[in-house]
């Protein structure tokens, strides 16, 4: 099982949902950058189950503890590793799924690759796993601000057919984190609500798309040809459970436009900064980042666990039927905002430290 990403600023996951913990160790962080257990959790706290009416009721505090790379405050530069204790499983409401496989969820493939699975709660395939992405994303996110001048503002852009009208290029945290949906335009959020709402009291579940905008990011970013930053960021963003769409700058849009609709043309300033009027790019071109703001959008299937009974098939391949039990997040937009910044955040420090590697070796 692959559990490890990134290449100077490492990370490795560990932990199932309804075991004892989850958590990620760090590795490649630079020394003697200010952290707090604080800093961490308030990104948790986005991220945590409970926090609202529309999300799953699991009951966890979530608090984070830091066993290690961290001293009077300061990263040592040696491996951090954080953790978060389980709390609230209840693995009885599981029990019919130990012996069948819920619809669209990855419990026969797990079955299928391993031939054993952490049948309650999911396991690794469940969004407790994200616990240790969103933790060390709050330290990548710190290192990209106070660094590199970095910004990263995901939102909910999109829930099924209920779509925001926001301006990207001025969306700020404080109007994302206005409302519980984690939509920055205010009346669309409320008509987001109500669709959540309808479908949990329905017992089904819902998606749609997070979008993302990075500002500050300056030209150079990206290893190409296989590296490229945009491939590292569809390959991070798509890792993330429920995750079924990437999309950069123009996107699909693009692909109905000519290269003369397209092409973001050149300009330069007094003091010699490139700029494009226009963002088709979205902020990338070659693989390489190039000054302009980084747009991307991330769609999200429904959940797959819902309340109905649907048709399925026992781990003996008889047929047979399931209805979803527990707690489970009617729409898993409101709590993939910080999944998608956090990743965000681990590709592009990444990078980030990787282009400076590569501006010593020129002598710059």
């Amino acid at each position: 099982m692959s559990s490890q990403f990134g290449t100077i600023f490492r990370i490795s996951t560990f932990g199932e949902s309804h075991g004892v913990g989850v958590g990620v160790v760090i590795d490649g962080c630079p020394s003697r950058l200010p952290i707090t257990e604080e800093e961490i959790q308030r990104e948790l706290d986005r991220r945590r189950p409970g926090q609202s009416k529309i999300v799953t009721q699991r009951q966890e505090g979530d608090r984070i503890e830091i066993l290690s790379g961290v001293i009077d405050g300061l990263t040592l530069g040696t491996p951090i590793a954080l953790l978060v204790r389980n709390q609230d499983a209840r693995s009885r409401d599981y029990d019919e799924m130990k012996d069948k496989y819920r619809p669209s969820h990855a419990d026969f493939a797990y079955d299928a690759k391993y031939g054993i699975r952490a049948w309650s709660g999911g396991g690794r395939a469940s969004a407790r796993e994200t616990i240790g992405r969103v933790a060390a994303g709050a330290i990548a996110q710190k290192i990209l601000r106070e660094r590199f001048g970095v910004e990263i503002v995901a939102w909910v852009d999109r829930v099924q057919s209920i779509q925001a009208q926001v301006d990207s290029d001025s969306v700020t945290r404080e109007q994302v984190e206005s409302n519980i949906v984690r939509c920055p335009d205010p009346t669309i959020a409320e008509a987001m609500i109500a669709r959540i709402e309808e479908v949990r009291k329905a017992g089904d579940s819902i998606g749609g798309t997070v979008r993302c905008i990075v500002r500050g990011v300056p030209a150079g970013w990206g290893e190409p040809v296989f590296d490229k930053l945009e491939a590292d960021l569809a390959k991070a963003l798509m890792s993330l459970p429920a995750s079924k769409s990437f999309e950069i700058g123009s996107g699909l849009e693009g692909t109905f436009m000519l290269g003369s609709e397209h092409n973001d043309a050149y300009r330069a300033d007094d003091s010699k900064t490139v700029t494009t009027p226009t963002n088709r790019s979205g902020g990338i071109q070659g693989g390489i980042s190039n000054g302009m703001p980084i747009e991307l959008c991330v769609g999200f299937k429904p959940v797959a666990t819902i309340l109905h009974e649907q048709d399925t098939v026992t781990t003996e391949f008889e047929n047979t039927t399931l209805k979803g039990r527990g707690r489970h997040d009617p729409c898993v937009l409101p709590r993939a905002v910080p999944m998608v910044e956090s990743m965000v955040a681990l590709v592009l420090v990444d990078h980030a430290l990787r282009h400076e590697s590569v501006k010593a070796s020129r002598g710059k």
